[in-house]
């Protein structure tokens, strides 16, 4: 079965991680309940394999940033269109987008994600 995802990176303050993951479980549950097949995080704990550039390069972390590789899973192109349109819509969102922390910062910079979206290939 193929299917369409959106696959993304990304750094995270490594002070703000369990504030960024409370926020990820409620988006896990939006962009499912709109029809997301899947929504799965992972933070980077071994980016180092000689000749390639480490997650942690492409990210361009910081030594107090974590690094979040994640995607989401959809039944097709035209399935990931409507649910992105659906979750954009969701009025629980507002303040997940990019919730402060105490110290009034984001949880993340989102002009430092790196996002695609990807077809099947095998």
């Amino acid at each position: 079965m193929t299917h369409y995802i959106d696959g993304f990176v990304l750094p995270v303050p490594s002070d703000q991680l369990q504030t960024y993951r409370d926020v990820v479980e409620k988006v896990a549950k939006i962009w499912k309940e709109h029809g997301a097949l899947d929504y799965s995080e992972y933070v980077c704990d071994n980016s180092n394999l000689e000749g390639t550039r480490s997650f942690f390069d492409a990210a361009s972390s910081k030594e107090d940033e974590v690094v979040i590789f994640g995607w989401v899973a959809f039944e097709s192109r035209e399935a990931r269109d409507l649910v992105n349109k659906r979750v954009a819509a969701d009025p629980r969102m507002v303040d997940l987008i990019n919730p402060l922390t105490s110290s009034s910062r984001p949880i993340f910079d989102a002009e430092r994600m790196v996002y695609g979206g990807f077809r099947s290939l095998v």
